[in-house]
């Protein structure tokens, strides 16, 4: 349909108007009755390619979290550059980093003073967890402190609980019992 007025759109073009309104105007003042949708598309391959390539998939919250709680230094620089790109972006990034060096170092006696620090900023979200760990500030501070781990118990209770999903409806609890207490 625009063929008569093939010409004119690609002298338009290369002066700089790329504008599809302005150009389905131009075209109705030359007699042009078409509409502005099919300028629109006339002008879609036209259009030069995007240069820009698409970007990486953000990395996992999972992912992100190791970095933050692995030693700066042990970090190889792909890593290191990933997540200094993600803490510039990041409004708490000195509390986040702060939070992770007390739990590395089992800081608890800093807790206090990182507690006080998050709430002088005007972040909503560390504002939360910090009202969380308050409620139970004694533990938090021991589990900061203490070189002790609950993960035997956890990966143990982690087992029995599969064990217990793998049985469901097959056997009895003295069967279960045995299980549990005899592993194989």
């Amino acid at each position: 349909m625009l063929d008569d007025h093939a010409d004119y759109i690609h002298q338009r073009r290369a002066e700089g108007l790329t504008d599809a309104a302005q150009l389905h105007t131009e075209l109705q003042t030359r007699g042009w009755r078409g509409s502005l949708r099919t300028v629109q598309r006339y002008l879609r391959p036209l259009r030069p390619a995007a240069t820009t390539p698409w970007p990486s998939p953000a990395p996992k919250p999972r992912r992100v979290t190791s970095w933050i709680m692995t030693k700066p230094e042990n970090l190889n620089t792909e890593h290191s550059a990933a997540l200094t790109g993600i803490l510039a972006r990041c409004s708490a990034r000195q509390h986040v980093a702060a939070f992770a060096a007390i739990m590395r170092e089992l800081g608890g006696e800093r807790l206090d003073g990182w507690l006080h620090a998050v709430e002088a900023d005007d972040l909503p979200a560390p504002h939360t967890l910090v009202t969380g760990l308050r409620r139970d500030h004694a533990a938090v501070t021991a589990g900061l402190s203490l070189p002790y781990s609950s993960g035997a118990v956890e990966g143990q209770v982690n087992r029995i609980k599969a064990l217990k999903r793998a049985m469901y409806g097959r056997a009895n609890l003295d069967l279960l019992r045995q299980r549990i207490l005899i592993p194989h």
